[in-house]
């Protein structure tokens, strides 16, 4: 819960990072999403590290890191710090997810006790995630902007005491080792393609963005490359060979890019667009966070009835409505439309993910699934940086082209003009300290133009799940057919492998 919760806390604490910091458009999405992509560059390794050292070990000790990374955020004093600082908290949240997922897998040999219990770590991961904006909402309430960060402390502190006395030990005599090329390859390939992305919609093509976005996908094929030849590698590339494997995948990892990016903007449009005070912000997002439980809860139950597949497509189908109705917002609608559109949509994307990773785990063959639930983890966690980043630098994009030089109001000075240009906090900041009727035009146009950009982010997320439902109805449905064919016809299971 405490890895999802630190994913979302800060979709509500960035308009209060705006006015303190000043950070640029894309500094402040770096410092929102840097955790979520460390945390998904690491996964697997400090899964090998885990079977190695020890889970309980590996546990307690990303416990005392992450809480003194926790500690070193909260008392950050500028831009630089607090990235390096947020980053320093991935690495140590990637030690947490497969600990725990490994110690539940031995602690509960039974297979209905351990899906129960598999089931409620996911549920528990992403309500920390829905959560997370409502706790920020508190916390911003009452105290400094760095406080959303203390979470981590009390937490570390009680798995501290209890975990020596409650959790047993493990260690995988057959571990493989660990090989930091694949790891410095996979985050080098990240971060350039991430960087160049949120360079070009801030400030359009150039030179730099260009050949960083270049650097890392030629690093990439070589990541690829040196994992097809690894006899024990990183990410095991050929599971991807599967359509059940990457179908799932895919759905578990564009569904979080939808449902996170879409968060993210929307927590900044009840605060900077409809004045709604932090804790109020929080508080509209309980309907969504209900709704997504709900939806949760009743597809592993409908999927005993019907066909599991069925339920995936009709899931991701069933948010496109919600985010129909988060283009048609504006700048006098109200928070009720837009809480019933992401109520909607939580509820159809998170039945659909319920189902997605035994998909994922069961698509893979026996000696490969914890492998395969590696690359699921750290599928979950790219999908939600990717759409925090995705998302927040279209909305950025967006939000410059409006609030170029030539439709600012007259007689607002080149450097409130810049700060008000670069993020809607600047901007909202920038017209509180305008005369009345300047600074109303300013802050009417920039709540305009940010509503603009998010609705050109729910259109690209209305294509994105169009494309999964259309995926999961071929693809998946196929693929099984052809597994259930293998397993009545003995002829064909040479041709069909057995893959559950």
């Amino acid at each position: 819960m405490l890895i999802g919760l630190d994913m979302t806390v800060l979709h509500l604490a960035a308009p209060r990072l705006s006015e303190r910091l000043h950070p640029s458009g894309t500094e402040l999405l770096w410092i929102v999403d840097i955790y979520g992509f460390m945390v998904a560059g690491f996964l697997a390794t400090m899964g090998t590290l885990g079977d190695r050292v020890g889970r309980r070990r590996l546990l307690l000790t990303g416990a005392v890191a992450f809480a003194a990374a926790s500690l070193l955020a909260a008392c950050s004093t500028g831009v630089g710090m607090l990235i390096a600082a947020r980053a320093l908290l991935g690495v140590a949240g990637a030690t947490l997810m497969p600990s725990t997922l490994s110690l539940i897998s031995n602690m509960f040999r039974d297979p209905g006790q351990r899906r129960l219990a598999v089931a409620v770590w996911m549920t528990n991961f992403s309500i920390g995630g829905m959560v997370g904006p409502l706790i920020g909402g508190v916390f911003l309430e009452h105290f400094w902007y760095g406080s959303v960060f203390l979470l981590g402390v009390p937490v570390g502190v009680v798995l501290l005491i209890a975990g020596p006395l409650l959790l047993p030990e493990y260690r995988d005599p057959e571990a493989g080792r660990l090989d930091p090329i694949s790891v410095a390859l996979s985050i080098a390939t990240v971060l350039p393609v991430v960087y160049g992305f949120k360079e070009i919609a801030q400030h359009g093509p150039g030179t730099l963005p260009l050949l960083s976005l270049a650097a890392g996908l030629c690093l990439g094929a070589v990541f690829v490359r040196r994992q097809l030849r690894l006899t024990d590698p990183m990410l095991d590339l050929r599971l991807f060979a599967r359509p059940a494997f990457g179908v799932s995948l895919g759905g578990l990892t564009l569904g979080l890019f939808a449902v996170t990016g879409t968060q993210f903007l929307l927590l900044q449009y009840f605060q900077l667009v409809l004045g709604l005070s932090p804790l109020a912000t929080g508080l509209w997002t309980l309907p969504a966070v209900a709704a997504g439980v709900v939806g949760a809860l009743l597809a592993p139950l409908a999927a005993g009835r019907t066909n599991p597949v069925g339920i995936m497509a009709g899931g991701f189908l069933l948010a496109v409505p919600g985010l129909v109705l988060l283009a048609d917002t504006d700048t006098k609608s109200g928070p009720a439309l837009a809480v019933i559109g992401f109520a909607v949509m939580s509820f159809g994307v998170q039945a659909a993910l319920a189902l997605t990773n035994d998909v994922i785990i069961s698509s893979a063959p026996p000696e490969r699934a914890g492998n395969a639930s590696g690359i699921g983890e750290t599928g979950a966690n790219l999908g939600e940086a990717l759409g925090v980043a995705v998302a927040g630098s279209i909305a950025a994009a967006m939000y410059r082209a409006k609030l170029d030089g030539g439709s600012l109001p007259k007689g607002i000075g080149s450097d409130p003009a810049g700060a008000a240009g670069a993020t809607l906090g600047g901007a909202t900041e920038v017209a509180g300290r305008l005369p009345g009727r300047l600074g109303g035009e300013l802050l009417a146009l920039a709540r305009t133009a940010f509503t603009d950009g998010m609705h050109v982010a729910a259109l690209l997320n209305i294509g994105v799940l169009v494309a999964l439902t259309v995926a999961h109805l071929t693809l998946l449905r196929r693929d099984t057919a052809q597994r259930s064919s293998a397993e009545l016809d003995p002829d064909l299971q040479e041709a069909v492998p057995d893959s559950r």
